[in-house]
């Protein structure tokens, strides 16, 4: 499989950042964000969740607008797009089980999530930076907000991550 996302990403050296589209994206290992997570989870509780999952709604939500802009993508076409992207990012191996755009709704499967993996075992979904950014793109998509689950996670034992959103 060809990484077209990496083909395209860009370095400016003048302003020290990767782009793809114009988009800025940025390099950083998984165990940082973890770590980051943990701290902030000791921290809040579960008030860290809802805060990292703001955060990858906000990456979801300005992607999807940004790629709707420059590609013209219907709604299917938008899903695919950034379900293909997870992968070639580095997020996982993301796999589309539905998508329901009169039912305004998307399930997606993610192998290998780079979270739940960082994390290790957990009694509680911790992947929220992915149920944020497939929130953020479902309510470009849907042009509504939508409830958005992780109802399986790798950190939990599960085989796979699954991520419902209604």
């Amino acid at each position: 499989m060809e990484n077209k996302i990496l083909k395209d990403l860009c370095f400016a050296p003048e302003r020290g950042g990767l782009f793809y589209k114009e988009a800025r994206y940025l390099l950083i290992r998984p165990e940082v964000l973890v770590t980051f997570q943990k701290e902030i989870e000791k921290e809040l509780g579960e008030k860290a969740d809802r805060i990292l999952f703001q955060s990858g709604f906000q990456g979801g939500s300005l992607s999807s607008k940004k790629y709707r802009e420059v590609f013209h993508f219907s709604d299917e076409e938008m899903v695919r797009f950034m379900i293909e992207m997870g992968p070639q990012i580095g997020w996982g191996r993301f796999e589309l089980e539905g998508f329901d755009p009169v039912k305004k709704e998307l399930s997606v499967k993610v192998y290998h999530s780079p979270f739940a993996e960082a994390y290790g075992s957990s009694t509680t979904p911790v992947c929220h930076f992915i149920c944020g950014v497939l929130s953020g793109m479902a309510g470009v998509v849907f042009n509504q907000e939508s409830k958005a689950d992780e109802i399986l996670c790798l950190a939990k034992g599960d085989s796979f991550c699954k991520f419902q959103l209604r």
